[in-house]
């Protein structure tokens, strides 16, 4: 291609690069657009593309699509929302699957889809480097695979999907290097059989930490949570309806204070008061405080059944770790055998994508708030950054398969 010729022309005149001119990648131009991340933001980025006759070229890192789902999750997850607001777009689950999905049912669900779709991602290729060429106006995107092969892609769109949980957030915290039991963040664990019999603090009490210690409970271990934070608790269902789609369908007709004063009665009525077992509540309600934070209330599968039982027992803050022992904030001391890390996941968009105005470098989310942050300049767009799970990846992979489609018909 003459873009290509380009580029070597560029980089014949370039000092640097002809020092280097033995080691120079492999360069594969794609007149689509390059999508990073083939998890459902990604898988749904490149189906709406498809659809609307524009070809693109999707690279992952891991050796499968939904590395996140098929790699990191523990056994017992299930989709937290009814199906039908987790399917992607153009296809639904199959009528026969349960409201909530196994883990195992979404990855098939995955792959049937891609199959569909005929997505096949390049596969092993992580991402080093992205970066938009101003003098030849394309993106350049380096990768890297697994016997270090340098790849370079240049395009002219480029598709943000490796999505708000790339990476796992290990904290620090003192001690930990002295602490005698298994550390490990809940991308590790896959089962509470591997901890039976044993004291287990998990720390982190959304909902991955709260199914955690009920997984533990189910293996016979002895979890304890650590609460740092106010956290609003609901049922999952509430009033014969997911809670979810009873609150999607209130939006439509009151303000979301009101809707949130009437959860909160709900919740009350169905599971008590949770301070009472170390739970408070925040201020701001829970679909007001997910709008504005992003922060998502946990949804019960049977867990504060356990806590208000004693079978789990709430802990503040850890201050330090010994050898067996742990000391929390607020002096007293417990041991354990096992801590598990249910602390999240963060963006890491900041560490290749060479750009700072559509992408925060602190957080590695967009800057601009939802439902706008799905498009930057130079052909630049974002897919499942939007705090609203696999709902807003899907209205972020239809935006952008039409905004790209104009341009390719142009």
């Amino acid at each position: 291609m003459n873009y290509l010729r380009e580029i070597e022309g560029k980089r014949a005149h370039d000092r640097r690069s002809n020092e280097t001119m033995t080691q120079s990648p492999r360069r594969v131009w794609v007149p689509g657009p390059v999508i990073v991340g083939a998890g459902p933001s990604g898988l749904a980025a490149a189906a709406c593309l498809k659809e609307k006759g524009v070809p693109s070229v999707i690279l992952e890192r891991s050796n499968c699509i939904a590395s996140l789902w098929q790699l990191k999750t523990y056994n017992r997850l299930r989709l937290h929302l009814p199906k039908q607001f987790c399917e992607l777009p153009l296809m639904a689950f199959p009528e026969e699957f349960p409201t909530y999905p196994t883990k195992q049912q979404f990855i098939e669900y995955l792959e049937d889809y891609a199959k569909r779709y005929e997505i096949k991602p390049e596969f092993d290729q992580k991402v080093e480097r992205a970066e938009y060429d101003q003098s030849l106006g394309f993106w350049r995107v380096k990768s890297v695979g697994l016997k270090e092969e340098e790849t370079e892609y240049v395009c002219r769109w480029l598709v943000v999907a490796t999505g708000e949980n790339a990476e796992a957030v290990v904290p620090e915290i003192e001690g930990m290097k002295d602490f005698g039991g298994k550390i490990v963040h809940t991308s590790l664990y896959k089962s509470g059989n591997d901890f039976r019999g044993k004291r287990v603090l998990v720390v982190g009490c959304g909902n991955s930490g709260m199914e955690v210690c009920l997984d533990l409970c189910n293996h016979n271990a002895s979890p304890s949570l650590v609460v740092r934070d106010t956290v609003h608790i609901l049922p999952q269902q509430m009033l014969g309806r997911s809670t979810f789609g009873l609150s999607m369908w209130l939006l439509k007709w009151l303000p979301m204070r009101l809707v949130d004063r009437l959860l909160l009665i709900v919740s009350w009525l169905m599971l008590g008061d949770t301070a009472r077992f170390g739970l408070d509540r925040p201020q701001l309600g829970p679909l007001e405080l997910k709008n504005l934070s992003g922060k998502t209330p946990v949804l019960d599968v049977g867990t504060l059944a356990k806590i208000k039982s004693g079978d789990i027992k709430i802990y503040p803050g850890i201050q330090q770790l010994e050898r067996y022992t742990v000391k929390f904030e607020n002096g007293i001391k417990e041991n354990f055998d096992a801590i598990i890390l249910a602390t999240g996941y963060r963006s890491n968009v900041p560490f290749w994508l060479k750009e700072k105005e559509m992408f925060s470098e602190k957080d590695g989310l967009p800057q601009k708030p939802f439902p706008n942050g799905w498009k930057g300049e130079c052909g630049l767009y974002a897919v499942g950054f939007t705090k609203r799970g696999l709902l807003g990846a899907s209205m972020d992979a239809k935006r952008i398969a039409e905004d790209i489609k104009r341009c390719w018909k142009a």
